[in-house]
């Protein structure tokens, strides 16, 4: 049978900090073959999928040499003869080897990287680019990117409190369009940066990394940026955030902004964020709570959750168990859809499915340790999801993703229909009608 795996190789390339991760690359019998790279996060949620590392002092403690050896040995073994037309039946048999509930022994990079390379094998043994083998025949939207114009948190060696300053750009007609006007923000805000005296470089995800006085002062910029390109806040652009409020809590369940010199508890940080929703035209947020702070969750979702979407990151860890509970909470409605967060596409995708079930939006997304790996743009198309969020609007391993999405959108051609309004769920979508 042409899909029979018939070789599994892994090796160790590079990320865009420069750190070493696992390449899978997986061939069939019949002579098509797949490759992909894992990704790895800065800011992590407790309860994902872990990344085996070498520790010691090679590559600071990073190496993945153990992984490697884990694709080459074991995994190979374990998939030599098996169809890769099975992508179930592959990661089932990935995790059941693995034997732990977050993929510790074998390492999530190593099952990551080699269930996304067995995914772009099946695609190739179908002649058929990623998107459109998992769309199978469906119409499937090209999905609206959320982009980083500034980069705080974990990310930009905590200069804001706030880890992502993004914009969104759902009325847009198109994806080009929605590119277009972000170019146009993300110059504004560098000019800005570069007038006010401002500017300290780039952070993890290609976004600028500015020198703020409060995080208040974040968003009066990027208020001002947008403005300043020529387009009308909140109504062709919109703000998101990722406030990655897990970053914030010490553990006590407080959270301290070091750049506000304040701490919070959960109900003042929900009132903080709601402030903030009050006065500039944000749509959608991330993470305003800590990971294990689900009652926050919902209280933030009760306050502004019927206009702005209320995304789960390290609380729901891709994981559509945590979704469904959360949804019973009363706590968000859109979830974040990380494969490296869940340690196999087959994992990745219930999650997005049990938000779809429940009426919420998802977001397939990139992490801040990225590579040339454009596997992401075609989940996010083939899979309808509706959005995606790489980082920033700069940076090769982040364009060559958003330049697969014009690929992607090329050659749909006349079927190419942008997300817009439609990516969100129903009260969102209804405020942008």
């Amino acid at each position: 049978m042409k899909t029979t795996i018939a070789a599994v190789r892994g090796r160790q390339v590079w990320d865009s900090r420069g750190r070493p991760t696992v390449e899978a690359e997986v061939t069939l019998a019949g002579g098509a073959v797949g490759r992909a790279i894992a990704p790895a996060g800065a800011s992590r949620g407790a309860h994902e999928a872990i990344d085996l590392r070498d520790g010691g002092e090679r590559f600071g403690g990073m190496g993945v040499g153990r992984a490697t050896a884990a694709v080459n040995g074991e995994i190979a073994r374990l998939l030599a003869g098996r169809d890769a037309a099975d992508q179930a039946g592959l990661d089932a048999a990935m995790a059941e080897a693995d034997g732990t509930p977050n993929l510790a022994r074998l390492g999530g990079n190593a099952t990551v990287a080699v269930s996304l390379a067995a995914l772009h094998a099946a695609a190739a043994a179908d002649g058929l680019p990623l998107w459109a083998h998992l769309a199978q025949g469906r119409k499937v939207r090209i999905p609206l990117p959320e982009i980083q114009i500034f980069g705080g948190g974990a990310h930009a060696g905590r200069r804001t409190d706030v880890q992502d300053f993004m914009v969104m750009c759902p009325r847009a007609a198109t994806i080009r369009e929605a590119f277009e006007v972000t170019a146009d923000v993300f110059r504004a805000a560098g000019r800005l940066m570069e007038e006010t005296g401002r500017l300290a470089g780039a952070a993890d995800e290609g976004g600028w990394w500015p020198v703020f006085d409060s995080n208040e002062d974040a968003l009066a910029a990027l208020l001002r940026s947008i403005e300043m390109s020529g387009h009308r806040p909140g109504e062709d652009v919109f703000i998101s955030l990722d406030v990655a409020a897990n970053e914030l809590d010490g553990g006590d369940g407080r959270y301290r902004l070091g750049l506000d010199g304040a701490e919070y508890g959960s109900e003042a940080m929900v009132e903080r964020v709601a402030g903030w929703v009050r006065r500039y035209p944000i749509l959608s947020i991330e993470d305003p709570v800590s990971q294990d702070d689900l009652a926050g969750f919902a209280a933030a979702t009760r306050q502004y959750g019927e206009r702005v979407q209320l995304i789960g990151d390290d609380i729901l860890v891709t994981n559509a168990e945590r979704v469904r509970r959360a949804a019973d909470a009363g706590a968000g409605n859109a979830v974040l859809v990380k494969v490296n967060q869940a340690g196999t596409v087959s994992r990745a995708k219930a999650a997005l499915d049990a938000s779809r079930e429940l009426g919420w939006a998802a977001i397939v997304s990139a992490r801040s340790g990225e590579t040339e790996d454009v596997s992401i743009a075609h989940l996010a198309t083939g899979w309808d999801a509706g959005q995606i969020k790489v980082g920033s609007f700069s940076r090769s391993e982040r364009m060559a993703k958003w330049n697969e999405l014009l690929r992607i959108e090329e050659a749909m051609g006349a079927d190419a229909a942008f997300a817009g309004p439609s990516a969100f769920a129903a009260s969102v979508a209804a405020g942008l009608a």
